[in-house]
């Protein structure tokens, strides 16, 4: 029997799924929303005729029929071994966003990022694979997970394909890197 806790945590994995697939959705439809012309666009959201449908841009992106396709997502939890010094702790968290961006450039990891509140739920990651088991082997690569200071909770999500185009669009949003 699930406790009250476990489901609050399913519910907020759901939530925060939804809310990237919908911000997603929103940062890639509205410039193309605006670049199609009012005879092709049926103004009840996200229904347009099939002259906006990208063949090319749904096989590129994985993409099946509903526009959807099969993630793992990763909930950063705070790990047990959180009693390194202030520079070990400074040289994990440096060396953790260098696994970050080389997940990103490889095209494993097509979300991640850090909730803005202290507490044991530490970010999110949205990896690019189909199994628990391939998103677990890049987990075992970032420093942070191997020195104890960060576990992560892996989970099948199925969500937008416009994801994969998130760190494409970040590149042309950021001034300065991390």
């Amino acid at each position: 029997m699930k406790t009250a806790k476990t489901n609050i945590h399913s519910l907020l994995i759901t939530l925060v799924g939804a809310l990237v697939a919908l911000a997603v959705t929103l940062a890639v439809a509205m410039p193309l929303r605006a670049e199609s012309d009012d005879k092709n666009y049926d103004k009840s959201y996200g229904k347009s005729d099939d002259k906006s449908y990208d063949a090319e841009l749904a096989a590129k992106v994985g993409a099946d029929d509903y526009g959807m396709k099969r993630y793992v997502m990763a909930m950063l939890k705070r790990g047990p071994n959180r009693e390194q010094s202030k520079a070990e702790a400074e040289r994990l968290q440096r060396a953790h966003l260098d696994n970050i961006g080389r997940l990103a450039e490889e095209g494993k990891l097509v979300l991640a990022g850090p909730f803005l509140e202290e507490g044991d739920l530490r970010g999110i990651y949205i990896f690019n694979v189909t199994s628990v088991e391939e998103a677990k082997a890049l987990t075992e690569s970032d420093p942070a997970i191997k020195a104890g200071r960060l576990i992560m909770e892996l989970h099948p999500w199925y969500g937008s394909a416009a994801l994969m185009e998130v760190t494409r669009l970040h590149h042309k949003l950021a001034k300065k890197a991390i």
